[in-house]
Order: structure tokens, then sequence, then C-alpha cells
């Protein structure tokens, strides 16, 4: 009985940037608790090696390139979902970027500032806009939005992408009060540092060790990990959460994780 509230069966789930990492481990994990998943990323090669392994798993799935700063483009895709599965039922807005743009406030340009907020921040809110209304007319979903440990805390020349996540956060909150009475949940994930690659450089290197150093269970995340915990926002199980930010870093926030050094 329990378990039963995990399953997805029969939903109809829209990941964005599921091309790689975090976006991909939890489309497969949505589809391996039965759901259907619709996968979106600019690179259509990587959304499309993510679709057949949702095939594999039995569930249907749609792979279209889409990029989020695009309201044009989102309103298509979700428009494609609608004509091909039917429905929507839940939604991860997991496309970002922007931490590698580590400059100087005062060397930041106005493309740099609205692509950093357009990509994490703009996008959620186009895609959320553009399923909300199936999911208010249905009376029923869960939006997941993916913010970052960045959106609680300051880094060094990381303005755009702590701005951006700290937006997120608020976006949840204030949306989580709005689609209450809807029937509609949503919530923020904040992960930790969860390598997706090798390190490209020793300085990168030297940071990941440093992040081990100071988070209290001794490790990186890994990208599956994150898997569970999306399931567990989408589903029945649950029912009773809405506006929250469920931090997922090892430990890391609340053990007073040390400022990294460059």
């Amino acid at each position: 009985m329990i378990l039963e509230q995990f399953r997805l069966d029969g939903k109809v789930a829209i990941v964005t940037g599921a091309g790689r990492g975090l976006g991909k481990a939890m489309a497969l994990a949505l589809a391996e608790a039965g759901a259907d998943v619709v996968v979106t990323a600019r690179t259509a090669t990587q959304i499309m090696e993510t679709a057949e392994e949702i095939q594999k798993l039995g569930r249907r799935t749609l792979a279209i390139p889409t990029d989020v700063t695009s309201s044009q483009q989102v309103n298509s895709m979700v428009e494609q979902t609608i004509s091909t599965l039917g429905h929507i039922d839940i939604l991860i807005n997991n496309a970002g970027g922007g931490l590698g743009l580590n400059k100087p406030v005062l060397e930041l340009t106005d493309e740099e500032w609205h692509l950093g907020i357009n990509t994490n921040l703009t996008g959620t809110f186009f895609c959320t806009r553009a399923v909300g209304k199936y999911l208010v007319e249905q009376q029923s979903g869960s939006v997941i939005n993916i913010s970052s440990g960045w959106g609680f805390r300051g880094g060094r020349n990381y303005i755009i992408y702590c701005s951006s996540k700290g937006g997120v956060i608020q976006f949840t909150r204030a949306l989580a009060m709005e689609w209450a009475r809807e029937n509609i949940r949503v919530n923020c994930i904040a992960p930790g540092l969860f390598p997706t690659r090798p390190p490209r450089n020793e300085q990168e290197e030297r940071r990941r060790l440093n992040a081990e150093k100071f988070t209290p269970l001794k490790r990186l995340g890994v990208p599956k990990e994150l898997g569970p915990l999306a399931v567990f926002l989408a589903s029945d199980a649950s029912a009773y959460i809405t506006g929250e930010v469920i931090v997922i870093d090892g430990g890391a926030l609340a053990g007073g994780y040390a400022p990294m050094v460059d």
C-alpha cells in the first residue's frame, strides 16, 4: 500500500534539460515509476539518447529540442505533448546553467546577465506558464523546480547564478500559494554539488576535493540520487507537501559549508 503511493502509472511528465546529468537521471526515475516522459533540451542528440532509454523501460516518450528561453519554442513543445500524449501531470523545470560564468559584477555585460537570468529563471516561468493552463483545467498536477544550494548563499563572482537560483526558490513559494486552491503542488529541489563530468582542470579538481572536505557526508552527490526525490515530489506520496524547498547536498548547508576559495 505504501509503495503504491509512489507509482506514476498513467501520468505524463515533462523534464527540461533532460539530455544529461541531473535531468536525465530524474527523467529515467519517473519512467521507472511508471510515467510517460517528454524530454527536452537544446541538444537533440542527447535527448534522443535519453528517450531511447525511456523506451527500453516500456514507457511512451517524446524528445523535443527546446530552448527554454524562447516562449514560442516552449509553447510549441507543450502543444506537441498534449496533441500526442493527451495530458500533462508533472513538470520538472531542470534546464539551467551559468555557474561557469564566474566574472565580477562590474565586468558582466547586459547580454551575459540576461542570458543567465533567462536560462535559469525566465525559462522556468515560460515552461510553468505553458503547462499551467492544462494543470489548472484538470485541477491537479505537480511542478518541481530545480534551484541550487547557491540559491541560499553568496559566492564570489557567481552573482548571476545565485540571483537566478534564489529567484527560482521564491518563484516556487509564490506559485505554490497561488495554485494551492487549484490542487496543484509546486515544490523545489536544491541540489548541492553533483558532478556530471570529470574536472576540466586542476582548479576545478581542487574545488571538488574542498567540497568533499566540508560536506558532512564526505562525498559529492551522484545524479541518480535525485531520482527518488523527484519521484516522491511527483507522486501521491507527497500529496500534502507544497511550497517547500528540499535541499539534497550531503548536509553541506546544514553544516555551514565553507566558502570556496579561488
